[in-house]
């Protein structure tokens, strides 16, 4: 059954419906990122061509985060987390996780490192100074929309 995924009636969803359900819940953040940061993202075509990309890009600004977005049924799964983190060391950038649940709001996973970086910390090369992103916070959307907007008003 290769792509297919359920449907909340159990009935088996095919590739195209699920892709359908990422792709509206991409263009759904980028309008929330609009509605509280003023940047225009756009989706990242060239995700599905090439690997360790992001969902959304903004041309705005440079933006210090890589944003993966993930609409499920059900379940979180570590993956997310670890596709974001990869895209992100490749674009030497935070990573930053939007995901919802059916019938649930959208939580968003932001690493440590992120909000440490609000307090003024800089990185000595001390490796016992230097966050691991497996040290990860999860907030709800306005929050993270408040941490991000830290963290652009503090050039980070």
């Amino acid at each position: 059954m290769g792509n297919a995924r359920q449907n909340r009636k159990g009935l088996l969803m095919s590739g195209s419906k699920s892709r359908n359900k990422g792709r509206g819940y991409e263009y759904e953040i980028a309008k929330e990122l609009y509605e509280h940061l003023g940047l225009n993202f756009v989706r990242e075509l060239d995700q599905t061509r090439q690997a360790h990309l992001g969902d959304l890009v903004t041309t705005d600004c440079d933006f210090p985060l890589v944003i993966e977005c993930k609409r499920y049924k059900s379940g979180v799964s570590g993956d997310w987390w670890s596709q974001v983190c990869t895209a992100a060391a490749v674009a030497e950038k935070l990573p930053v996780l939007f995901y919802r649940l059916d019938r649930m709001k959208t939580r968003v996973r932001l690493p440590v490192a992120a909000i440490v970086g609000l307090a003024g910390y800089t990185a000595n090369q001390d490796i016992a100074e230097q966050y691991d992103w497996r040290y990860a916070v999860e907030t709800d959307l306005d929050t993270a929309m408040m941490i991000i907007r830290e963290m652009l008003a503090n050039g980070a």
